[in-house]
């Protein structure tokens, strides 16, 4: 099938948490027989900081952002067969929604796909006009990366006929384990870019775990960190590339997962993080969230905390013996069951279903 994508980045994880997820999504699915166009507008300085090139098994279409351009990229959805419109493009968001299903053909499947669910839901929830709340009726899917039941139940009470988690995953091409790299020893390690709902969190148990253990060492990369107050045992080495992800896993004792506000009230949002660091065999410390247990079991492939002081206490009592036994576990644990090829075979097997019922009886299920 003909699939127009219209997302934030394919080419650029700068500012653009999605770029992992997109990447293994679309990859398995162009392996599948897909034929994939993304499109994404140059905006906020993602063009300048490609960590890949335009891929073999997508073709890429990058659009100013402008209205005139906006209007161009938009027509071209008449020609896919699925077209999807993701969430946080960042640029035009209402306009695309409204415009790409407007354009689609009638057999088209529509699908949103929500990379943020908790915090588009917070967004659309108490505005009965937003533009996708006018469009969820009309789509065939809602496909999230994370959130579970209350997700699910949050979307159909505001009209979508259908919503499905597609659970971000490892792809081992791309996460795997390398030698380490000097350049990200540590004894904790923490990877995020500074956002306003995840900061008192990073407070908590980053932050606050690093000022108990003074004579630790600590490495924080990511954009914006830059005049945060810290304590000197506190690295910032500002963004890391994709391409330097599996050595910043490699390289320290272990690396934190830290949840932003919305994530981790939902549950059910295991983080790209959470993959690249198991897919490097990387000893895993992650914020409690509900539902960590779909993927990681708690105390053998992943190390859990409630606050600050535990981070610290795992962190003081770790050997590198047992963070790598740690480490490996989680790697078979999300080889056997999270890659992007398991979640691939779910999105392709959606819509070979779908298009077959429009074919066959000439609605949809």
């Amino acid at each position: 099938m003909k699939i127009a994508f219209y997302g934030s980045s394919l080419l650029s994880s700068y500012w653009n948490g999605a770029a992992t997820y997109y990447r293994g999504m679309l990859r398995d699915l162009a392996a599948r027989g897909h034929e994939i166009t993304f499109y994404e507008p140059d905006a906020f300085g993602r063009q300048q900081h490609r960590d890949i090139e335009p891929p073999a098994w997508a073709e890429v279409r990058v659009y100013d952002a402008t209205e005139s351009a906006l209007r161009a990229v938009m027509d071209e959805a008449a020609r896919a067969d699925v077209v999807v419109k993701a969430s946080g493009v960042g640029v035009f968001d209402d306009e695309l929604i409204a415009g790409v299903m407007a354009a689609a053909r009638p057999e088209a499947i529509r699908i949103f796909w929500d990379v943020d669910a908790p915090a588009t839901l917070a967004e659309i929830t108490p505005v009965p006009d937003h533009a996708l709340r006018r469009a969820l009726p009309s789509l065939d899917f809602v496909l999230t990366y994370g959130g579970g039941p209350p997700v699910i139940a949050a979307y159909e009470a505001l009209g979508a006929r259908r919503c499905i988690p597609i659970y971000n995953a490892l792809d081992p091409e791309t996460h795997h384990p390398v030698p380490p790299d000097p350049r990200f020893e540590a004894d904790l390690s923490f990877l995020a870019n500074r956002l306003p709902d995840r900061e008192a969190r990073v407070e908590a148990f980053f932050l606050d775990a690093a000022r108990r253990l003074p004579g630790r060492s600590f490495l924080l990369g990511g954009n914006g960190w830059d005049d945060k107050p810290m304590s000197p045992n506190i690295q910032r080495i500002g963004h890391v590339g994709t391409r330097d992800h599996n050595a910043f896993n490699t390289s320290p004792l272990a690396v934190l997962n830290v949840a932003r506000d919305s994530m981790a009230s939902v549950g059910y949002s295991p983080a790209t993080r959470v993959f690249e660091a198991a897919g490097a065999g990387a000893c895993l410390i992650t914020d409690a969230w509900v539902g960590l247990d779909l993927f990681l079991k708690e105390g053998e492939e992943v190390l859990v905390a409630r606050d600050g002081a535990d981070v610290a206490e795992h962190v003081r009592s770790l050997t590198p013996e047992r963070a790598r036994a740690i480490g490996e576990a989680a790697r078979r644990r999300v080889l056997e069951g999270h890659t992007y090829e398991r979640r691939g075979a779910e999105v392709d097997a959606l819509l070979r279903r779908e298009a077959a019922l429009i074919a066959e009886q000439g609605v949809r299920a």
